[in-house]
């Protein structure tokens, strides 16, 4: 979306690599957190004021958000939200509703993050995705696939656990392998090189044990989400 000059980014997380350059640039882009359910608009910010891996900050007046943590500036909890955008309910649908909404009208979004005292929204991602490893960290497979698809002859990919173990299924990105030669049969190696660099990026109980290929595209819902169900067997 881009108005007056100025670029507002919704709908899907933007690559962190993107947004640190366009950051670095001075380039007018701000990044914005929204859902149907809230008509759609939850947090937005100025470019000027905009704060990077941020989601904006928590629109004033009619908006109010809330994260369910102990420590919710610094410890990741469901983010919640409630004021006169929010909907009153699925059509016809009570269940859907009391799933989502609680008595005193908190909608739970189902996203996991953290909040500024100023209503500042950093998401780390699904609930749902969420993995709980050994030692009882929360690891977000989402913040990892992000790192993972900024590396070479990698086009997509989806963290899982199997066994215990982080596994990273990867879409090679074949126009890259042709553009610099690689074959399928050095694929395979290049990958491993992928693996080393990426577990120096993340923390040590996010480590992923390995890189499995697959051939084709992972399969999408119609907003280009990746069904991550498909894939967790």
């Amino acid at each position: 979306m881009r108005l007056a000059g100025k670029v507002i980014v919704g709908g899907a997380p933007l690559n962190h690599e993107v947004e640190e350059f366009l950051h670095r640039i001075r380039f007018p882009f701000t990044v914005g957190y929204g859902m149907t359910e809230c008509g759609p608009l939850i947090s937005y910010t100025p470019w000027r004021q905009f704060i990077p891996g941020s989601s904006g900050r928590t629109l004033p007046v009619i908006m109010h958000s809330k994260v369910l943590s102990d420590d919710p500036e610094n410890i990741p909890g469901e983010i919640c939200v409630k004021g006169v955008n929010v909907m009153k309910g699925y059509y016809n649908n009570p269940d859907a509703t009391e799933a989502v909404l609680d008595a005193d009208g908190w909608l739970h979004t189902g996203d996991m993050g953290t909040r500024s005292a100023d209503g500042t929204i950093f998401i780390k991602g699904r609930y749902k995705t969420m993995i709980l490893s050994s030692n009882g960290q929360n690891i977000y497979p989402e913040e990892i696939e992000a790192k993972l698809n900024n590396m070479p002859y990698v086009a997509e990919s989806l963290v899982i656990e199997r066994n215990g173990r982080l596994v990273a299924l990867v879409y090679p990105d074949y126009e890259a392998m042709d553009k610099f030669g690689v074959t399928n049969e050095e694929l395979p190696k290049e990958m491993e090189q992928v693996l080393v660099e990426l577990n120096k990026l993340v923390a040590p109980y996010e480590k992923v044990d390995k890189i499995q290929l697959i051939a084709n595209e992972f399969e999408k819902t119609p907003k280009r989400s990746i069904k991550r169900y498909l894939y967790n067997a």
